[in-house]
């Protein structure tokens, strides 16, 4: 899946409203993604990692 352009630079993208994160190299639904960026309830990390988000509270999304 192609990265939305808005965070072309982010791999990972959280869900404020649920505390779901989405790593976009490897997320499959186009679907949950477009309706997340949709909803401009999205959540960066910076560094961009798995464990920032983890550390933020967040929880792996599906894959």
């Amino acid at each position: 899946m192609a990265r939305p352009k808005e965070y072309a630079e982010h791999r990972f993208i959280g869900d404020k409203r649920t505390q779901v994160v989405y790593d976009l190299d490897a997320e499959n639904d186009a679907d949950v993604i477009e309706a997340l960026v949709e909803s401009e309830q999205v959540a960066t990390f910076g560094p961009d990692t798995l464990p920032e988000a983890r550390n933020r509270g967040y929880r792996l999304g599906s894959k």
